[in-house]
């Protein structure tokens, strides 16, 4: 087991455990490249979901086997085109091969050609939608073209991605080492973790892709990116946990293998339970509706395990490999004072004299703080996904200034031939239809394309789909709605079942974790309940930030799951983190000396483990899609406030207020004074 250290029985030993650490860093690395899984739908939905099923009908009509890219002309700062400017936009879509004439709006300002483009997967139209846009670079002054359209937005989509995950890992890595070096101020403890947790996250990436194409999920930038950042924000918290204990243990024991025997010992439980309770609380999205978040729980277990691993073998072995040495030039001596711990402390000392009247007060500012997500929107538009706005959402944008808005991704509609004349019929009359185009079926089935007067994605299309599936379903309950918005729609349901199903199965596991360790139930009830409500906090202060400062128009509906998640779950690390040691200071010297003690020992690790992680979380940012930008805030928010207020004051504020009650119904104190008692010996005096 790796909590008792047999493993550094000698530097011999521990040195075969690093290099079989790096043997099978190597062999994962150097293994074959896997191949990317198909989605099984657009949406990675279900295919028993009615805008996939519809995907699956269509793919049986003559000439689905194609895709569309929408080509705009404008001219240069919203003028009027000019006869010569709709003739070049007229040999410019004859030269790309577009067989329909182009279409001009009313007010002659914007041109439309519509271009089919042949099938292909994701990589042949990237090609082909780059070939389109180099070819109308070369158009007459005044006369300006952008291509969007589906085709041009998974294009798009896909360029966010170019280079991310380097320049992710580069950031990241970065912000490790720089807060490695403010902690330690040691070159070596900035070094040897660092190369640890590098390999940990390289390792994860490639085990993660070999598992997910086994599986049959796409492992996408969404999926990469997050399970980087978190791999790399749990294996750098653990090991600041590992070191702070080790550097403890080395001023009262002389030998640095000792040492690292009962510092590994020491952290081997929080550690096994945080990461437990990570991979627990992942392993519920298993049970979400969407390809991604199946692909993001998957690749997170797979690194949280690694994590654990590597924090707990791996690291120990390579430290104790340098003895006393690699803490240079701050070197813990025998019968040295610590001096990490004397702020903490001071702050305890401030907690413990008014305990209730800093609880009030933290629990009225974190109330204000959550009072900020009560006008939340949720739901993102396919134009308002990117932090960057990319060709495909300028063209959509000057497209709708004259045509309807929903022309760049239509309705799809499918349905029996037989029906066909009351289809069409019941189609027109809904409002917020602007144009129906049949489409040919395969005979026993037609299909039409519905151009929708609002924008895909938008909570006025989404109002037009469910008229419509409402409204034909008296039609026949064969009559089917799907396309873009369509998918939207059914991915926000989605959202919103998985968040009702797996949050409450979190807060469960969480707390039977909590209930394990402490062997309370008191203290794991009053903990949850920081927890959640740092999480609400965080919830807030973000969307006050994202409305009022980013101007973001919406909360996208799979941050709100993400976010919980990792707040959750990583947020009661810390807590577990300093009331496993206030239990085990508690057992000598009581709850109110033991949480003061906890805290003291405490503090700095895991304030600069909670810094460390916000920062890392941070870096989501550097990525161009609004998604990942959101839940790297929220939970950068998030575990600021977990560090810095609630595991600082309010869990502390509690224990003081409650004294030995906080462990109810255990009494953790008299278990050890009934033991001393049974040996004979006397029992403490209670202070």
């Amino acid at each position: 087991m790796p909590g008792s250290g047999w493993f550094l029985r000698t530097r011999r030993v521990s040195f075969i455990f690093v290099l079989i650490g790096l043997a099978f860093a190597a062999a994962a690395l150097l293994a074959p490249a896997a191949e990317e899984a198909e989605p099984r739908s657009a949406t990675g939905l279900s295919t028993s979901v009615e805008s996939a099923r519809v995907e699956q009908l269509r793919a049986k009509f003559p000439g689905s086997d194609t895709s569309a890219a929408l080509i705009v002309f404008s001219g240069s700062e919203g003028a009027a085109l000019s006869p010569a400017d709709q003739t070049a936009a007229r040999t410019a879509a004859a030269g790309l091969g577009v067989k329909v004439p182009v279409q001009f709006a009313e007010n002659g300002k914007i041109g439309l050609a519509i271009l089919t483009l042949p099938a292909g997967d994701d990589e042949q139209i990237t090609r082909t939608v780059d070939t389109l846009r180099e070819n109308l670079r070369n158009l007459p002054d005044g006369l300006q073209a952008s291509v969007t359209g589906p085709a041009a937005f998974t294009t798009d989509l896909s360029r966010v991605f170019d280079g991310a995950n380097t320049r992710l890992i580069l950031v990241t890595a970065c912000v490790v080492a720089l807060l490695l070096l403010l902690t330690y101020r040691s070159p070596g403890l900035v070094l040897i973790p660092l190369l640890v947790v590098g390999l940990t996250e390289q390792v994860t990436t490639s085990v993660s892709e070999q598992v997910l194409s086994r599986l049959g999920i796409p492992a996408g930038g969404e999926v990469s990116g997050i399970v980087s950042v978190l791999v790399f924000g749990a294996a750098t918290d653990y090991a600041l946990l590992l070191i702070a204990r080790y550097r403890e243990t080395l001023r009262s024991e002389t030998d640095a293998l000792t040492a690292m025997r009962i510092a590994v010992r020491r952290v081997a439980e929080p550690i096994l339970a945080s990461g437990g309770t990570v991979i627990g609380a992942l392993a519920f999205l298993l049970l979400s509706s969407t390809e991604t978040l199946r692909g993001i729980g998957i690749g997170c277990m797979i690194g949280i395990a690694f994590a654990v691993v590597s924090g707990l073998v791996v690291l120990p072995a390579a430290l104790v490999l340098f003895g006393r040495r690699i803490f240079w030039p701050f070197v813990p001596r025998v019968g040295e004072e610590a001096t990490e711990g004397k702020v903490w402390g001071r702050l305890g000392a401030m907690v413990a004299r008014r305990p209730a009247l800093v609880l009030t007060l933290s629990v009225l500012l974190l109330a204000g703080l959550a009072a900020g997500g009560l006008g939340v929107r949720t739901g993102l538009a396919d134009n308002e996904q990117f932090r960057v706005e990319p060709e495909a959402v300028r063209g959509a944008k000057v497209l709708a200034e004259a045509f309807p808005a929903g022309a760049t991704d239509p309705v799809e509609i499918v349905g029996p031939a037989k029906d066909a004349v009351a289809t069409a019929k019941l189609i027109r009359e809904v409002d917020g239809v602007a144009e129906v185009r049949p489409v040919q079926g395969n005979g026993e089935l037609t299909g039409y394309d519905v151009i929708l007067s609002a924008e895909p994605g938008s909570d006025a299309s989404f109002t037009v789909v469910r008229e419509l599936r409402q409204r034909l379903d008296q039609v026949s309950d064969q009559v089917l709605v799907g396309g873009g918005p369509a998918e939207s729609l059914d991915v926000q349901a989605a959202d919103q079942r998985d968040r009702l199903l797996i949050m409450p199965l979190i807060l469960i596991l969480v707390g039977a974790v909590l209930v394990a360790v402490l062997r309370s139930i008191l203290a794991p009830a009053l903990l949850l309940l920081t927890v959640i409500a740092s999480f609400l906090a965080s919830f807030g202060a973000s969307w006050l930030v994202f409305d009022h400062l980013l101007h973001f128009p919406a909360l996208n509906g799979s941050v709100i799951l993400l976010s919980f998640l990792f707040l959750v779950a990583l947020g009661v690390d810390y807590n577990i983190f300093l009331s496993t040691r206030a239990l085990e200071e508690t057992r000598t010297a009581g709850t109110r000396a033991g949480m003061a003690t906890a805290l003291r020992v405490t503090g700095g690790v895991i304030t600069s483990a909670g810094l460390l992680l916000a920062a890392v979380f941070a870096v989501l940012g550097v990525l161009p899609l609004i998604t990942l930008t959101q839940v790297g805030i929220i939970v950068c928010v998030g575990v600021l406030l977990d560090t810095l207020l609630v595991r600082t004051v309010v869990v502390p504020a509690l224990a003081f207020l409650l004294g030995e009650h906080f462990w109810w119904p255990a009494t953790p104190r008299r278990q050890e004074q009934s033991a001393v008692r049974d040996a004979g010996g006397e029992v403490p005096s209670m202070r």
